[in-house]
């Protein structure tokens, strides 16, 4: 069952205050509640059970003021969303895997706290947009933008539709066009040399992938005509179009699995690069658990 509320987890630093900014507009814009997470870890050296009552107190008042820091940020960006505050103590990423369950939507920048200052994506962002029962969106480059389109990377698997409702529900909503973005490489003919470029392009290659993509665009268009729908076809990687397609759009959505991963995994090759290289927001596409 879906909880009609936005989660934002942040550490004071980095780009969560971005994150609290972007989750605020969007909790605002859907009339829903913003719950504000933030998970306080401390390592007193080797062992953690030396830490005396001053240095836990310390500890407790920073957080304090990391949760008070990112209330008004989000007060003044969203005067007029029900806004609530969580502290609890242990690592970010559990703590925000539990709390993911049945949210609406979970929202993090994509960099905080420690790390490696050369990192494009720190661990825990990864870690959380890999394993979360809920839709992730990672917050990252342009991440005020309010104008461009919203941009969509489909394939033909199952995935797709749920990208494609995440996609059109909120260009509907934000009152801005779609690009919807198909790519694929096409197969050379055994006539080409075996040199020739693996992106040569084979006209009814294309006429056949934009039929197809038609056909899946079509009951999104019947449901959502009011949406100005641009699609491309791409002889790129997947990650490349959409990356560059990043440059201009306010949001891009992917499916949280792709095609051909390692079993197990959770998060396809395509995601992981736009969470590295992308331009604006990512929204990662899954089912809420």
């Amino acid at each position: 069952m879906v909880n009609r509320q936005i989660i934002v987890g942040t550490d004071g630093a980095g780009t969560s205050g971005a994150a609290v900014d972007w989750a605020a507009h969007e909790a605002q814009r859907r009339r829903v509640p913003l719950r504000i997470f933030h998970a306080f870890d401390w390592d007193w050296g080797e062992h953690r059970l030396d830490a005396g009552v001053e240095e836990t107190e310390a500890a407790r008042l920073l957080a304090e003021t990391v949760v008070v820091s990112a209330f008004d940020r989000a007060r003044e960006v969203a005067p007029d969303i029900t806004i609530e505050t969580d502290m609890l103590i242990g690592p970010a990423v559990p703590r925000l895997l539990e709390v993911s369950r049945g949210a609406e939507l979970l929202v993090v920048g994509n960099r905080g706290r420690g790390g490696f200052a050369g990192l494009l994506l720190g661990s825990v962002s990864q870690r959380v947009a890999t394993h979360a029962l809920c839709p992730v969106v990672v917050v990252r480059g342009r991440h005020s933008v309010t104008g461009g389109p919203i941009a969509a990377g489909v394939d033909h698997s199952r995935a797709a539709d749920l990208v494609l409702q995440n996609a059109f529900t909120a260009a509907s909503e934000q009152g801005c066009s779609l690009a919807v973005i198909r790519a694929y490489e096409p197969v050379i003919p055994l006539s080409l040399s075996p040199a020739a470029s693996r992106t040569v392009a084979i006209p009814s290659q294309d006429e056949a992938e934009q039929a197809r993509l038609e056909a899946r665009l079509a009951p999104w268009r019947a449901k959502y005509p009011e949406v100005p729908v641009d699609e491309v076809i791409s002889h790129e990687s997947a990650a490349s179009a959409l990356v560059k397609a990043s440059h201009q759009a306010r949001l891009v959505v992917v499916g949280s699995r792709g095609r051909g991963l390692i079993t197990g995994g959770l998060l396809g090759s395509t995601g992981l690069q736009l969470l590295h290289h992308a331009e604006c927001p990512v929204h990662i596409a899954r089912p809420v658990s």
